[in-house]
């Protein structure tokens, strides 16, 4: 079995970081959201992977990735030249999936729950065109929803206005070479795009039996910055093993809880308190760094606070007379306080960025 991850979306909800980065590629707890992603495919036995990626980013995922290897997984790169939907996607990928049995991945999406019994699920039911992962969620209208009759699906609707179900499509499908003919027969929809769901209605309708598979554990679509905020909780929140401190912390700096510190980092006259993870190469000097942090690379944090924050590579944040929280930071980015005359705030920011200020 092949996987494909589907990359090549603009994620135009989190701009301005994605003029820039690709969504995938944006850190939460240190760690590119793809990464997540490729590690769950990987425990489920599917080292050959393609990533779907648009002209746009494609360097930027070699860039990181590489072919794969460093990760223990063979890495393919299929472009998609224009963003017409998710079946057409699965189309570009027709040459490497071949006939095989596939995974389909939505690149945005991180879930925690194991999907070892999901593949062998569709293993052993051979008789099965698709399997799709399912679960339930309070506001079914802003999702792909399924309609189930026993382990069956019998229809699946895209963003309905009055749900008939409240099992949301997650965004991984398991697949027989079954769905290209399923594509091939369907019609662009109203926003122009070849939508997996018509495929998969086809499927229904004309050639055998798609079943959902249900979880109840966490998920998310991490296409907004509040969701990047809350997996970089979550996930700071689940891992314990990677917690170690390689920099050097001062004698009169305070560490309390699950903190990770990188190498060549120093802190200096601060409180760290738990979970909090800092990159290599950092310097936090009396500050006050507040739990569900991540810290890149390179970041230079001094006389400040900050907490349940996500803080990207070479970063510098100082003298600041208020704390910063529930915050997500771009690559290289300058938070600076000054006790210049006159009084005054000076912002510099690109489209689309948000400058939040309580008193």
């Amino acid at each position: 079995m092949k996987a494909i991850i589907l990359c090549a979306g603009k994620g135009t909800r989190l701009r301005p970081l994605t003029y820039t980065t690709a969504k995938h590629l944006i850190p939460v707890a240190n760690k590119p959201v793809i990464l997540y992603t490729i590690e769950k495919i990987k425990s489920a036995g599917i080292t050959n992977i393609g990533i779907i990626v648009s002209p746009e980013n494609r360097e930027d995922f070699i860039s990181a990735l590489g072919d794969g290897s460093q990760h223990g997984v063979k890495l393919t790169y299929i472009l998609q030249e224009e963003p017409k939907g998710l079946a057409h996607a699965v189309l570009m990928a027709k040459d490497f999936l071949g006939d095989e049995d596939f995974m389909m991945y939505l690149g945005d999406n991180l879930i925690m729950d194991d999907i070892r019994p999901f593949v062998k699920e569709f293993e052993e039911k051979k008789d099965l065109s698709a399997l799709i992962m399912l679960s339930p969620v309070q506001d079914p209208s802003r999702f792909g929803i399924a309609v189930m009759e026993g382990n069956r699906i019998v229809k699946t609707i895209e963003k309905p206005k009055e749900p008939p179900s409240n099992l949301a499509i997650i965004g991984l499908y398991l697949f027989r070479k079954d769905i290209f003919e399923g594509i091939a027969n369907i019609k662009p929809s109203w926003r122009g795009e070849l939508e997996i769901t018509d495929a998969i209605d086809w499927l229904i309708q004309n050639k055998g039996t798609v079943e959902g598979h249900i979880i109840y554990g966490w998920w998310k679509d991490t296409g907004k910055p509040e969701d990047l905020i809350e997996a970089n909780h979550k996930i700071l929140d689940d891992i314990i093993e990677e917690f170690k401190i390689e920099g050097t912390v001062e004698a009169s700096s305070v560490i309390q809880g699950r903190v990770s510190i990188g190498k060549n980092s120093e802190v200096v006259n601060s409180v760290i308190r738990g979970p909090v993870i800092i990159g290599d190469n950092c310097t936090i000097s009396n500050a006050y760094i507040g739990p569900y942090t991540s810290i890149g690379n390179g970041v230079m944090i001094e006389n400040c606070e900050i907490e349940n924050s996500i803080v990207m590579d070479e970063v510098k944040i100082s003298n600041l007379s208020f704390r910063i929280d529930s915050s997500l930071i771009g690559k290289k980015v300058e938070i600076v306080e000054n006790d210049g005359k006159p009084k005054g705030v000076q912002i510099i920011v690109g489209d689309l960025s948000k400058v939040v200020v309580s008193r």
